[in-house]
């Protein structure tokens, strides 16, 4: 029997895996291991039927120049190729003429490895992760106010000692479910729940409070929601006074934002705006949690901020189980982006063009900080720049299927389809991959050993449950393989313990130090919380109650303002598109849409009776909705929980992302994944 974790989420669900018989695993739970009790939902109880599966990669597939198809080929001639070739486009059109492409799901050595692949062995500053379509938003602006960026400065399971809980944005009863516990242990104890979303999601069903705001309005309700509570005094102005700066800014800013001006911009009624803010200003623990619902967005960031704007008014920041929290996606969205896939950070969540970060991290890479690149382009910035002019000739991708993912993915697919060489690393012939040159084949999670980084900032440890396919290689394997190839004296172990020996090195004093923490503590611990600077400090699973990661320890209050979305309806367009998860399906889909145990009816466009009897459409038929940049055919799924004005695309399938709007956030640079003008018809 061995204990991991599941696969998926950022919950990062502790099981067990037990072999039966020569080859199968079955999955049980883990008891004693916090984060859900030993809970899993439908995905983590049949996270193990992609093993076997007639999809499953186990040999490199290289296109054949003369046919076109892709076939069979060696390890050794797959790397030696891609070797070859990448040597010769950065040889004809300089370094930045490779990219890099990882994913929100790789271990924390993996992503570790590959940025410094990136930046050492290749000599590039084009690397990014899909995690940036993840929660950067809320990263942006944990750093902005708060100095540091971690999903949740506290253990989720805090959350059932708050008075009021504030979900913004988030269906957490269908996209992390053993979650769902702590709003029914927060209820049962006397505490209130409010959901904010434009669905009736089931999250909505257990809120006691439920908003329903047009998509990309949870700004002004937040700004409104400030205006009541400083009309009201119910401003802790003792804790703004000795904890934060700039407040005094916000609440001028604010004073604009009247209750029946949020109602004409957001559809949210005044009186129920009165009643969230009658609900916050009576509470002495308030939590507010975002998700992607408010955060992808081309305001993304400045929404998070007018609502972290709301918990310090109130001083519940750094307060016993109250505060501001994001819930991170991925499995490793947090531990993803901490040690270097994303293009402005370098490991320990050291930014890149810092003097003293180049420097600590080039001394633990053994390479001069001169060497490293600078800064590079944003994931989308940089999938939009691939194969024009002065951009990216070659892509290499891990654990990420752009081709489903991506916003505005026509136009990403014919940039992939631009390239001279196109890379993909995993575990099925995913979409993104079905493109590529070369196809390597890598382990997936019960094959191999590896840490993750939770939502609370927990490093815990998936621990290998069974050899890989005869035939498959772990991606460490691969990163090693092909920075010997590009002649790199640098060191690139592909043992994960040795890696997370380094990785910890190079992270230590930086914001993500993960210097104290060992496989045999995590162990021990049930996973250790960064920061954990030596191997006598406990970890810190909350953060922030004496003071905040800037240089003064106050947080920092921003001005933010409503703009509204990058696209809005009109006459061609009249309505809102916005997109999301379902609860049995995953991320892209590329491993759960596979599992046969797992229900997959395909792409679906929810909207509300008003809008069908007006598009002439019935449950069940199929309905097209169109952008600016793609249509979607799918069947009707006609129900009352939707506003009228809205319609809802689930994203796991092709489809979906063929209509969002690649409009970015200026600072996180987020897609707006979830607003766009649409049009509907039968």
């Amino acid at each position: 029997m061995t204990q991991t974790h599941c696969p998926y989420c950022s919950l990062q669900c502790g099981m067990t895996l037990q072999r039966e018989g020569r080859a199968a695993l079955a999955v049980q739970a883990w008891p004693e291991f916090p984060v859900n009790d030993g809970a899993l939902c439908r995905k983590g109880w049949t996270a193990t039927g992609l093993r076997g599966h007639r999809e499953r990669l186990t040999t490199p597939l290289v296109r054949d120049p003369a046919t076109g198809e892709l076939a069979a080929a060696t390890w050794d001639d797959a790397l030696d190729l891609v070797a070859a070739r990448l040597t010769s486009i950065q040889r004809d059109h300089g370094k930045d003429a490779v990219a890099v492409f990882g994913g929100g799901g790789l271990t924390n050595e993996k992503a570790y490895l590959l940025g410094k692949l990136a930046r050492v062995a290749l000599g590039t500053s084009l690397i990014d992760y899909n995690g940036r379509w993840c929660m950067s938003s809320a990263a942006s602006a944990g750093n902005q106010a708060f100095g540091v960026d971690r999903g949740l400065p506290f253990p989720l399971a805090d959350v059932e000692q708050t008075d009021v809980l504030v979900l913004v944005g988030s269906n957490l009863a269908e996209t992390m479910p053993p979650a769902a516990r702590h709003l029914d242990r927060l209820r049962e104890r006397g505490g209130r729940v409010v959901v904010i979303d434009p669905r009736r999601t089931p999250t909505a069903d257990r809120a006691d409070l439920f908003l329903q705001p047009v998509p990309g309005t949870d700004l002004p309700l937040a700004l409104g929601v400030l205006h009541l509570l400083d009309a009201a005094g119910a401003v802790d102005e003792a804790y703004v006074a000795a904890r934060t700066t700039g407040f005094d800014d916000v609440r001028r800013s604010v004073a604009a934002w009247w209750p029946e001006r949020v109602e004409r911009v957001s559809g949210v009624g005044a009186d129920e705006l009165r009643a969230l803010a009658t609900l916050l200003a009576g509470a002495a623990r308030v939590t507010v949690l975002t998700a992607r619902g408010a955060e992808q967005h081309s305001q993304g960031t400045a929404t998070v901020l007018a609502w972290i704007n709301v918990a310090l008014a109130l001083g519940m920041c750094g307060k016993p189980s109250a505060g501001y929290g994001c819930l991170t996606g991925q499995g490793n969205g947090q531990g993803g982006r901490e040690h270097g896939q994303k293009s402005d950070q370098l490991p320990g969540y050291r930014m890149i063009d810092d003097p003293a970060a180049r420097a600590h991290v080039a001394g633990v890479w053994g390479v001069e900080p001169e060497s490293l690149p600078g800064k590079g382009l944003s994931a989308y910035e940089l999938l939009d720049s691939l194969g024009t002019d002065g951009g990216p000739r070659a892509l290499l991708v891990h654990a990420s299927n752009i081709v489903v993912s991506a916003p505005n993915a026509v136009h990403v697919a014919e940039r992939l389809a631009a390239l001279d060489l196109l890379v993909v690393a995993d575990v099925v012939l995913s979409e993104t991959a079905a493109m590529a040159d070369v196809v390597l084949p890598v382990t997936q999670w019960a094959e191999e050993t590896g840490t993750m980084t939770n939502l609370e900032g927990r490093v815990i440890l998936r621990q290998q449950a069974v050899a890989p396919p005869a035939g498959v290689r772990s991606d460490l394997d691969v990163i090693a393989g092909l920075a010997s190839r590009l002649g790199s004296t640098a060191a690139f172990p592909t043992d994960p313990e040795e890696a997370f020996a380094e990785l910890a090195r190079a992270s230590a004093g930086g914001r993500a130090d993960y210097a104290g923490i060992t496989y045999d503590r995590i162990r021990a611990e049930h996973g250790v919380f960064w920061p954990c600077p030596s191997a006598d400090h406990p970890g810190t699973p909350r953060l922030f109650a004496d003071a905040f990661a800037t240089p003064d320890g106050r947080a920092r209050c921003v001005v933010v303002d409503h703009v509204g979305a990058a696209e809005q309806p009109d006459d061609d367009y009249p309505v809102h598109l916005t997109t999301g998860r379902v609860l049995a399906q995953y991320q892209s889909g590329a491993q759960t849409r596979r599992i046969t145990d797992l229900p997959h009816d395909g792409p679906f466009v929810e909207l509300h009776p008003m809008l069908a009897a007006r598009v002439g459409v019935r449950d069940g038929e199929p309905v097209v909705v169109t952008t600016r940049r793609g249509e979607l055919k799918a069947p009707a799924r006609v129900v009352t929980t939707i506003r009228p004005d809205t319609v809802f695309v689930p994203f796991h399938w092709v489809g979906a992302n063929r209509l969002t709007h690649d409009a970015l956030d200026p600072s996180s640079r987020m897609p707006a994944f979830k607003v766009c003008a649409a049009a509907v018809r039968a």
